[in-house]
């Protein structure tokens, strides 16, 4: 049975809230209404829908195969019509809007101070970051939870519009006492002796290690999967393993002296970061302007943060020593 024509906006919302909460009394504090007020628009809802929505569980609910359909038709609508009302407000000269960004893990120890530059330039807008890993943010991307995606490549599987931002470094790394760090002849074959440290499949990560032991024409002997840089990074301070990670991700322990890059020949490997959005979907006012700063200032902030590293310091103090030259 089609959907009624007298479903209403504000049903559509109540329900949104309480499939997204999973709660009636929480989508009733939510939504400023009582409890029996969200019952009924839930009810008058089904009526128009045909069907149930809703089943209660023992305490709680769960969605209905016809309300998961209409929960994620619910939400695009309520995020339409918020960028209806950012958009109308553009064209009032107020800069408005929510900025809804997804990152992969890795992006999210440079992000974040970008995303407070931007909203200092533009107070009004709101920033909602989520962070997954690569096919987590694919996922979002495609089913429309967000609006650009920052990752290390474009994804084959959609369509987008794409464009590089900034370099990204990416190391092998060690704790200073492991014996790859003092070797005699390092070279990047003796990377195939030892145990590596490598993040979970679907990791963007975890695809450009795999990527480069194959281009090498090497075997990859993973020691431990994790799925925490975290994690990993903790594991090769202690001198577990070999990690290959973004050098975002280690200012602080690189700078504290915990983990240095192996001193072997092509290392660090140089990828770049991508902002993207999907080539049918027409941007708010708000990413459009987003993925222009980033385009703009994206690589002088992020070289900013790496500019700490120990590395970064050696390689400018010779920059420097050969003008004086």
């Amino acid at each position: 049975m089609p959907l009624s024509k007298h479903a209403s906006f504000r049903q559509l919302a109540t329900f949104h809230a309480v499939a997204r909460l999973g709660s009636v009394s929480l989508a009733a504090d939510e939504m400023h209404l009582t409890q029996p007020a969200v019952s009924i628009q839930i009810g008058t809802l089904e009526e128009s829908a045909g069907t149930p929505l809703l089943q209660r569980t023992g305490r709680g609910i769960r969605l209905t195969e016809a309300g998961e359909l209409l929960a994620g038709y619910a939400g695009r609508i309520l995020d339409l019509w918020r960028e209806a009302g950012d958009e109308m407000a553009m064209l009032q000269g107020v800069f408005s809007g929510t900025l809804r960004v997804g990152a992969i893990t890795t992006a999210e120890y440079l992000l974040p101070p970008i995303l407070v530059n931007f909203a200092k330039e533009h107070p009004k807008v709101k920033v909602k970051l989520q962070v997954g890993n690569r096919d987590e943010i694919v996922r979002m991307l495609a089913g429309q939870e967000i609006d650009i995606a920052i990752m290390g490549r474009p994804p084959a599987e959609l369509k987008t519009d794409s464009s590089a931002f900034a370099k990204h470094p990416m190391a092998f790394l060690a704790a200073p006492s492991h014996p790859l760090m003092s070797a005699a002849k390092p070279s990047i074959a003796l990377l195939s002796d030892t145990r590596m440290l490598v993040r979970e499949r679907g990791s963007g990560t975890r695809t450009t290690v795999e990527r480069f032991f194959k281009d090498h024409g090497l075997p990859l002997r993973i020691g431990s999967e994790l799925s925490s840089n975290e994690a990993i990074k903790q594991m090769c301070a202690a001198g577990f393993g070999i990690a290959f990670l973004s050098m975002h991700t280690c200012v602080l322990e690189m700078n504290a002296g915990l983990l240095g890059v192996l001193p072997v020949p092509g290392n660090p490997v140089v990828r770049d970061w991508y902002v993207m959005h999907l080539a049918s979907r027409q941007l708010p006012q708000v990413a459009l302007a987003f993925e222009e700063y980033l385009r703009t200032h994206g690589q002088a902030q992020i070289q900013q943060q790496l500019g700490t590293l120990p590395a970064a310091r050696t390689a400018a103090r010779k920059r420097s020593v050969r003008r004086a030259a």
